[in-house]
């Protein structure tokens, strides 16, 4: 393990000194190995593991690339991560959608544009058409906040909040709001937000999201505290 740490340390200091820029060939692994002083064993291992990191990009037949390096690629492990984070490891998840989500949807009501508008207003009739199918809510729901989240131009931010929003999360707020018979009551704040989004209106945006977050947070403590024991 201590070579492969070794041979990652490197490979990240050459991309990151800009000698491996994105998109860059990796020179063979012999070549890379002795480049590096490293084993070729060492070398192979640590290409896996950046391989899986989205870091390089190994093309069989071919070669071995840097990617991109975009923050949606890089950021990507960020949702399974939270896939298969515990119940109460969950809630501070949430604590922090509500320190970025609001801020990014009042940043959205300034940069979206009236295309952007319309189709927030497909997904939010979508939602209606779907308020008692569990399935199509978390669809139409992570459609919704990604479309408001990408609007801002912020790549970053978009990734980090996908996936902070993964599936599970989704679907354990979404069945108890159905289970609770909240679920138009959810729609309407989506309703909510996209007005204010309509009407350029950054604070009231911002508050809009913050009191779904709020509400969607609620239901999660909800649902967790439901959950039977395990003795």
């Amino acid at each position: 393990m201590a070579l492969t740490d070794d041979a990652i340390a490197k490979i990240r200091s050459m991309i990151q000194s800009g000698e491996l820029p994105p998109g860059a060939r990796l020179p063979p692994e012999p070549q890379l190995a002795a480049q590096m002083g490293l084993s070729r064993s060492g070398v192979r291992e640590a290409v896996k593991v950046l391989e899986s990191a989205r870091v390089l990009d190994v093309r069989r037949g071919d070669g071995t690339y840097v990617t991109s390096l975009a923050p949606r690629l890089l950021l990507e492990g960020l949702g399974v991560a939270v896939e298969l984070l515990r119940d109460d490891t969950l809630l501070e998840v949430m604590e922090v959608r509500r320190m970025l989500e609001p801020m990014a949807t009042g940043l959205a009501a300034l940069r979206m544009t009236d295309t952007d508008l319309d189709e927030l207003g497909r997904i939010l009739q979508d939602m209606r058409a779907a308020a008692d199918d569990a399935e199509k809510l978390i669809q139409f729901d992570a459609a919704f906040h990604h479309t408001v989240i990408a609007t801002t131009g912020n790549e970053t931010l978009t990734s980090l909040l996908d996936g902070l929003s993964g599936r599970t999360l989704r679907a354990r707020v979404w069945r108890g709001l159905i289970e609770g018979n909240a679920a138009h009551q959810t729609i309407e704040e989506h309703h909510t937000i996209y007005l204010a989004l309509r009407a350029r209106d950054q604070l009231l945006a911002q508050a809009s999201a913050l009191l779904h977050v709020n509400t969607s947070e609620a239901w999660l403590r909800t649902v967790l505290g439901a959950k039977p024991s395990d003795g």
